[in-house]
C-alpha cells in the first residue's frame, strides 16, 4: 500500500523509534470480528453453537476476532441479529462507557449505527437509546441494524447537534462521541481513506469536532459520563480536541483507561495520561483514540415515563399469537404502529426516523407484522413457530423471500426461527408458508 510522503514524515514525529514497525504492519492483513449481540444470545452460548473459529477480543467481551474462511455476513445467525460485524478496535468506546440500565442515552454520531447497537445491549431494553447523526440518509443504515438486532427502547433521529443542545440541556445520563475525524487509524482496513485525508485533514476536523463536543457536553447532566473517540492518531484532533473542552469547562474531569490493557498506549498531551490510543503495531486491531470524561455534581432523571394506550383493533386480533405482554405506549401515525419506549422523549421539531418498536401496518381492516417486531421476539414469545437448521434448505430459501413447506397442523401467522433465533414472519395455509420478511432484509 503506498502512502503519502506527507503522512510519513507525520507518523516518524509522532512515533518516533515506532514508526517502522507501525509502517510495517501494513503488509499484514487486517483483522476481522464481530460482536454478539447480548440482547439476543450471551457470548459464551454464541461460542457453543457458532460454526466460526472464534478468537476473543480483550477489550470487549461480547467481540470475537474470526478468519477469512468464516464467512459471517453470510450465515443465517447474521439474518437472526446475533451479532454485528464490527472492526474490533471500533468495539472500543462503546466498551468502555459504563452504562447502568434505565440510562439515557445519546449517541452523537451514530451511524452507522455499530455503536448505537452496543449501547443498547448495555441498557438491555430499560431506559432510552436517542441515536442521532446528522446525516438522515446515513441513519437509513442505523435503522435497518437497528431492527436486525431488535432494539425497541430506541429513537433514531437526524439533527443538528447545535439544535439538539438547546432542546435537551443537561438531560442524558451518558454521551458516546464517535466524531467525524480524518480516518488514519483505518487506512489499512479502508485504503480509499487515504484518498480523503489528502483532500481533508485535521485543519478541517478538529475545528468540527471541537464544536462536537462543546454542544454535547451541554446536553449531559451533571454526575454523568461521555465517551469522546476517533479513528485518527492526530493530536490535533485527539488530545487538543480534549485539553480544549478541560479549559472551557471546569466541571469536565478525564476519567482512567489508558492502562486497562495490554497494547494501550495513554494520552499524549500533559493532563490527557488517562487517555487511550490503540495502534494497529501493538494490538489485533486497527487505529483509534478514546477519552472518558465526567462532569463534576449530580442529578436525578429528568425523563418522564409513559402509560400504555390502548392498540387498534387489528393488532389486537394479531395479539393473541403472542405470549407476553408489551409494554410502552402504542401510537399509530400514517398506518404505521408503534410501539414507543416507556421512557419518555419530547421530540417535537426533531426529524425522527424511527419511534420506538415499530410493530406492524395497520390497512384495509387488518394488520400486518414487521421484520423489527419479528427480531425483538424470542421464540417462547410467540405461539406458532418453526425452527430450522441453519444448513435446512428451507432456512436458505425463507431468508430469500421465497415460500416454504411445513407441516399443516399451522395455520395464521408463524415465527420463522433457526436454532430458536427468529428470522421473520411467514403466514401458513395448508403447509405452505408465504413469506413475509421485508424486501430490504433478504439474502440477496
Amino acid at each position: 500500500m503506498e502512502l503519502p510522503q506527507k503522512y510519513i514524515h507525520e507518523i516518524r514525529e509522532l512515533f518516533g523509534d515506532e514508526a517502522e514497525t507501525y509502517l510495517a504492519s501494513f503488509e499484514k492483513p487486517h483483522t476481522k470480528s464481530l460482536r454478539v449481540n447480548t440482547l439476543k444470545i450471551s457470548p459464551e452460548e454464541f461460542q457453543r453453537i457458532s460454526p466460526f473459529h472464534l478468537t476473543p477480543v480483550p477489550w470487549c467481551r461480547e467481540g470475537f476476532y474470526y478468519t477469512e474462511e468464516d464467512r459471517p455476513s453470510t450465515h443465517p445467525f447474521y439474518y437472526a441479529g446475533l451479532y454485528y460485524l464490527q472492526e474490533a478496535s471500533a468495539m472500543c468506546p462503546a466498551s468502555l462507557l459504563p452504562v447502568e440500565k434505565g440510562d439515557i442515552i445519546l449517541d452523537a454520531c451514530a451511524a452507522p449505527g455499530g455503536k448505537t447497537t452496543a449501547l443498547a445491549a448495555k441498557l438491555d431494553h430499560t431506559g432510552l437509546l436517542v441515536s442521532n447523526d446528522i446525516s438522515a440518509s446515513r441513519q437509513n443504515a442505523t435503522l435497518k441494524n437497528c431492527e436486525r438486532a431488535g432494539i425497541d427502547n430506541i429513537y433514531i433521529i437526524s439533527s443538528d447537534l447545535r439544535d439538539l443542545s438547546v432542546k435537551y440541556p443537561a438531560y442524558f445520563d451518558r454521551i458516546l462521541v464517535d466524531a467525524p475525524c480524518s480516518g488514519e487509524g483505518m487506512f489499512r482496513k479502508e485504503p480509499s481513506l487515504v484518498t480523503s485525508w489528502l483532500e481533508r485533514d485535521s485543519s478541517y476536523y478538529a475545528p468540527l469536532q471541537k464544536e462536537i463536543v462543546r454542544h454535547a457536553w451541554k446536553m449531559l447532566k451533571p454526575g454523568g459520563m461521555m465517551l469522546y473517540s476517533t479513528c485518527t492518531f492526530s493530536v490535533k484532533e485527539n488530545e487538543e480536541v480534549i485539553t480544549d473542552l478541560l479549559h472551557e469547562y471546569p466541571d469536565a474531569v478525564i476519567l482512567p483507561v489508558a492502562d486497562r490493557y495490554a497494547g494501550f498506549a495513554p494520552g499524549i498531551l500533559p493532563g490527557t495520561e488517562n487517555c487511550v490510543r490503540i495502534y494497529p503495531h501493538r494490538v489485533n486491531g486497527e487505529g483509534h483514540f478514546a477519552a472518558l470524561l465526567k462532569k463534576e455534581g449530580s442529578c436525578s432523571t429528568g425523563a418522564s415515563v409513559s402509560t400504555a394506550g390502548k392498540p387498534p383493533a387489528e393488532f389486537a386480533e394479531f395479539q393473541k399469537y403472542l405470549n407476553r405482554p408489551l409494554h410502552g405506549t402504542y401510537f399509530l401515525q400514517n398506518e404505521k404502529l408503534y410501539l414507543l419506549p416507556g421512557t419518555g422523549f419530547g421530540h417535537a421539531g426533531i426529524r425522527v426516523i424511527r419511534s420506538g418498536l415499530l410493530l406492524g401496518t395497520v390497512k384495509k381492516g387488518r394488520f400486518e407484522p414487521s421484520q423489527h417486531l419479528a427480531c425483538s421476539l424470542k421464540s417462547s414469545d410467540f405461539r406458532q413457530t418453526v425452527d430450522l437448521k441453519p444448513d435446512d434448505i428451507r432456512t436458505e430459501k425463507f431468508l430469500k423471500g421465497e415460500t416454504i413447506r411445513i407441516s399443516e397442523d399451522c395455520k395464521g401467522w408463524v415465527l420463522i426461527c433457526t436454532e430458536g433465533f427468529p428470522l421473520g414472519f411467514g403466514k401458513a395455509d395448508k403447509g405452505t408458508v408465504k413469506n413475509k420478511i421485508e424486501k430490504g432484509y433478504r439474502k440477496l
